[in-house]
Order: structure tokens, then C-alpha cells, then sequence
């Protein structure tokens, strides 16, 4: 793992970075409220600074063997034509983005923030036969963030910054193109998260390219194995901050792939991360797409997938109830779980301060053990309805998206800290899942993961699986075992949380 460059921007330097882009936390928000962009130029900036402390601070680049990266998913970057002559030609005298700032036919980019695309999105489920048609083929319905619909508005939006295109990256393959010195193809992992990739042939959709804008495949290249070895470094590289020649640029992938691979899951694992919205990623072998969550290639294994649901209400309502049921204390809440039963007696509560993603769904939901709606719980019972609720919505929403718990080899791990008592917290997800919990002492998952896919890209070619490559890396540390008879209360009780039926002015919702 030394011999892997593992690069992580330091606070100040993001900073700095957001002064010269002129931008609020890195991004652009337009009047509409709805678009949001990044300049192409600041990813290129904070390379640059970097590599440049990297060096001030002696750093001995000639030792690094390879490197990967990930990148903010769903970003995209549009280079101009004659982009890919001065990436072949770059000055190693001169900085990167003193180069590179004529390059860009849009100067400032989508990302995944940026959701002004509904019309687009509804048009390319139209062209391909529905939301769920558009699922079984890409692994996601059609979303704003999506880069195909990105695209498909850029080409009515912006007709001639759209015909000055050359080529088009996600952030992922722009920043492994800046290392390669050349235009890097878009992995599998990070392409299938564009609503363009049929992610079971791993190539392009010609249906849905055709849905977003003509001559797309051209403009978007070859896909690649999320485990390929690209090429090796420019000469820019070699010669301005002493990299050796023969150090290989592996494909970068997304965050969420990067993550995956960071917190080594296996198949039949899961990884929970509870943050202000929650994320639940997995590994899975046979997956059933849906018109909620993503799957996507997985990034560390050929042939087989993983899966991706995000959900908005995540820490926000777990403080509101800490504040109105334990008088804001977190140790408060953790002795209410502790004192009430695994099940809740059948009180079921969901609790959406936001409209939430899984299920389009909001408002407080409160059931009791026959399944009527009451207006409270007691206190005690309102903590563990609403964790349950929770962690109970995850493991319906991970199973409908082809996920099985597997009795004695599933794991579920979690980097992400809750409470300031976490066994109380980590025990009801066990109970959920009925699977043992592990934690992972890792600050940056994604980052750590592309150090990881780094060194396997290096062994990939004797045959050696991902595991086998990090056989010797820290391993995750058991939190708490299932309760005996975790089961058969969740047998009970899953279906319960499956024919709940929400009402709220948006729709009407059944899991």
C-alpha cells in the first residue's frame, strides 16, 4: 500500500480554490435555484496545488508504482475540439491550468447537484419505454443529475458549445485524462450511473444515447473495465515532479464505487452510512433494477454488480427526536433504545422531515401493532419507532433491489459514527438485518478505495482477485452480534412495514 499514491485535497487549499473560481463551497447555484455548476478549470487548479505541496513538502514521487482516484459521480466536464493535441503536448514548465483554460467548450460544468432537468429526464424515459424500461436497462430511472439528461439539455440549451464538443468526461475519467496525458475512456462503474450505459452488456445504449443528443458515442468514447491499467503517466509528470516513467494510471472511478472498494465489501455484504442523508451501497450478484435505487457495475469485480440507495432523511430527523423525546441528549436516546424491546410491540413509524428519494414519500407516518395510524408514540417509543422505521426501510428497499441475507457470511459495516453511545444505535441495525455489525476506522472510504483498486490493477494480470490482493489490510472490527431471536421479530414484521400505504399531497406510495 506505500507504494500507492493516495491523494486527498487539504482543506486549505480548497479554500484557496474557491476564491479563484469565484464559487460558494465549489459550486455555481444559478437563479433558478435548479442548476448548479462547477468551473472545469478548479479541478484542474487543485491538481495543480497538489502535486505543487506534495513536492514543497518532499515528497518522493518517483516511488509511486500506480495511481487511481474517484471522482464526484455524475459531474461532467465538455472539452473543446484540439483539447486532446494539447493534453498530448502539455509544457512541463508551465502549470496545468494555464494550459488547459482554452480547453473547455463549457466553462462551467454540471454536477450532481443540478437538478434542472426534469423535462430531459421524462423524454428519455419516453424514447425507451418507461421509467422502469429505462431501469432495466441503465440500472436507475431517469434522473436530474443523471449526465444523460445533462447532456440531452446542454444540446438544446447550448447548440454551439454542444457542436465545439470533443469529447465528454465525467470527473472521474477527466482527472485520470490529466495524468495519461491523453482522453481516458469512462469505467464501467462510474458510466452505469448516467441513465446511457446498458449496465448488463457494458457498452452503450444506442436507444438511449439517441434519446440525449446525435453523434453521442463519438463524443463520449469507449468504456473500459474499472480495473484497467490506461497507460502510464505523461511525460509532464515524469519530467516537472520526477513520477517514474513506468507508473501506470489505473481507471478512476466515482466516489460511491471508490467507497465501495474502500470499505472492501464482499458479495452478500452491506455498508450503511448514516450522515445528513443516509446511503445503504451493496454488493450484489443478481440484481433486479428498480425505479428506486441504482445499480451499477461494481467496481472491483467483473461480474458483478453493486447497488446504491440514498436516502434524504437521515440524521436531521434522528436530532429532532433526540431534541423532543431525550432532551437533546444522544445518551438519553440510547438508553430509551435500550429499554425497549427489539419490535417495538408492532409500532411502526416512518418519519420524513423532507420529501423523501425511497419512497417520493413525506410527513410523519405513525402505525401501531394492527396497523392503524395514530397520531404519538410515547417517548421511549418514538426513539426506537423512528430508528427502526429507518434502518427497517433500508433492508426493504436493499431485498427489492436483489439483495439476501446470507445466515452465518453476511456482514454489514458502517464508517460513519451516530450517536455518542454507537453500540445502542448499531445493535437495532443489527436486529434489522439480522447480521453482524463491523466498523471501519476510515475517514475517506472513497479515496483509501482507489489506493486499494491501484494496487490490485498491478497483480490483476497473475489472476489475483481483489480480496487476494489485500489479504494483509486492516480488517473491519466487530461491533455487536444479532440478539437471539432477531429473526423471527423481523419476519414479523418486515411485512407489516411492506403493505403500509403513505398518503401525502405529493402521491400515493405502497411498499
Amino acid at each position: 500500500i506505500r507504494k500507492i499514491i493516495l491523494f486527498h485535497t487539504a482543506v486549505e487549499s480548497f479554500v484557496l480554490l474557491v476564491f479563484l473560481c469565484r464559487t460558494r463551497g465549489g459550486v455555481h447555484i444559478h437563479d433558478d435555484k435548479l442548476t448548479v455548476t462547477s468551473p472545469a478549470l478548479m479541478f484542474v487548479k487543485a491538481l495543480d496545488v497538489l502535486l505543487e505541496k506534495m513536492r514543497n513538502a518532499g515528497f518522493d514521487f518517483s516511488r509511486v508504482k500506480a495511481i487511481s482516484g474517484s471522482g464526484q459521480q455524475h459531474g461532467s466536464v465538455f472539452w473543446r475540439k484540439g483539447a486532446r493535441q494539447t493534453l498530448n503536448h502539455l509544457d512541463p514548465q508551465k502549470h496545468l491550468h494555464l494550459q488547459l483554460q482554452e480547453c473547455f467548450a463549457l466553462q462551467d460544468c454540471p454536477v450532481w447537484m443540478d437538478s434542472s432537468t426534469s423535462d430531459q429526464c421524462q423524454f428519455l424515459e419516453a424514447a425507451v419505454g418507461g421509467a422502469q424500461r429505462l431501469a432495466d436497462i441503465t440500472g436507475s430511472r431517469a434522473y436530474e443529475r443523471f449526465t444523460g439528461s445533462q447532456i440531452a439539455k446542454i444540446y438544446r440549451s447550448k447548440p454551439e458549445e454542444f457542436s465545439e464538443t470533443e469529447r465528454i468526461s465525467l470527473i472521474s475519467s477527466f482527472a485520470s485524462s490529466l495524468f495519461l496525458g491523453d482522453y481516458a475512456p469512462i469505467d464501467f462503474s462510474d458510466g452505469s450511473g448516467m441513465n446511457l450505459m446498458d449496465i448488463f452488456e457494458r457498452r452503450w445504449s444506442q436507444v438511449c444515447l439517441d434519446a440525449a443528443a446525435p453523434q453521442l458515442a463519438e463524443r463520449l468514447g469507449d468504456l473500459t473495465p474499472s480495473a484497467a491499467v490506461l497507460g502510464c503517466v505523461s511525460l509532464y509528470y515524469t519530467e516537472r515532479f520526477g513520477f517514474a516513467p513506468s507508473c501506470k494510471v489505473v481507471a478512476f472511478t466515482g466516489d460511491n464505487p471508490g467507497s465501495l472498494a474502500g470499505m472492501r465489501l464482499q458479495e452478500g455484504d452491506l455498508a450503511v452510512s448514516l450522515g445528513t442523508s443516509d446511503t445503504v451501497f451493496l454488493w450484489i450478484r443478481d440484481p433486479r433494477p428498480s425505479t428506486e435505487g441504482h445499480i451499477f457495475c461494481n467496481p472491483v469485480d467483473c461480474g458483478a454488480y453493486m447497488a446504491l440507495i440514498c436516502f434524504k432523511n437521515g440524521s436531521f430527523p434522528r436530532e429532532r427526536i433526540r431534541d423532543e423525546c431525550a432532551g437533546g441528549s444522544w445518551e438519553r436516546f440510547s438508553a430509551a433504545l435500550r429499554s425497549t424491546p427489539m419490535g417495538n410491540h408492532g409500532n411502526l413509524g416512518m418519519y420524513f422531515d423532507v420529501m423523501e428519494i425511497t419512497p417520493p414519500a413525506a410527513g410523519v407516518h405513525r402505525f401501531n401493532a394492527e396497523g392503524q395510524r395514530v397520531s404519538w408514540f410515547e417517548q421511549d417509543v418514538e426513539i426506537r419507532a423512528l430508528l427502526e422505521g429507518q434502518f427497517l426501510a433500508k433492508r426493504v428497499h436493499a431485498e427489492k433491489l436483489g439483495y439476501k441475507i446470507r445466515e452465518f457470511s453476511t456482514k454489514i459495516l458502517t464508517a460513519v459514527v451516530m450517536l455518542s453511545d454507537d453500540e445502542a444505535c448499531l445493535q437495532v441495525l443489527s436486529d434489522v438485518f439480522n447480521a453482524p455489525v463491523y466498523t471501519i476506522d476510515v475517514t475517506d472510504s472513497a479515496c483509501l478505495g482507489c489506493a486499494y483498486r491501484a494496487l490490485h490493477a498491478l497483480e490483476a494480470e497473475t489472476g489475483a482477485s481483489f480480496t487476494e490482493t489485500l489479504r494483509n489490510a486492516p480488517e473491519p472490527q466487530l461491533a455487536v452480534r444479532p440478539t437471539p431471536g432477531a429473526q423471527e421479530v423481523q419476519t414479523h414484521t418486515l411485512p407489516s412495514l411492506q403493505n403500509i400505504t403513505f398518503q401525502s399531497p405529493f402521491l400515493i406510495t405502497h411498499w
